[in-house]
């Protein structure tokens, strides 16, 4: 896993998860679509994470770049996402987008929500 750099104020994305969103985008007509990542309440362990391709600008969006990617989170979820990585993973085990959060004192057994 590599990043440009890991961010103090916002979430890091890696050079895998970068071509990943990437080529995501190229199959999309709109050519300003950016990550958003951002937390809402769900899941069995109170959060979960929610990663969508997004031209909208919001109040208050973090945004910062990594490898020819932005990365957008919301005011809201900010604080909940400091300091993570987010990351893609291709193997015959797992296939899909990853999140290390430092924030995340618990996670449900599938990994797909936090508290």
């Amino acid at each position: 896993m590599s990043i440009d750099a890991k961010p103090t104020t916002g979430v890091a994305l890696t050079e895998a998860a970068a071509g990943k969103v990437k080529a995501l985008s190229a199959g999309e007509e709109n050519a300003d679509l950016q990550l958003r990542i951002s937390v809402a309440p769900g899941g069995c362990s109170g959060l979960r994470y929610q990663l969508a391709l997004d031209d909208r600008k919001l109040d208050g969006d973090i945004v910062s770049e990594f490898y020819g990617v932005e990365v957008v989170t919301d005011k809201m979820s900010s604080p909940y996402l400091i300091g993570a990585t987010i990351d893609f993973v291709d193997t015959i085990e797992q296939q899909g987008f990853t999140i290390d959060n430092p924030n995340a004192t618990g996670s449900c057994a599938c990994g797909d929500s936090f508290h």
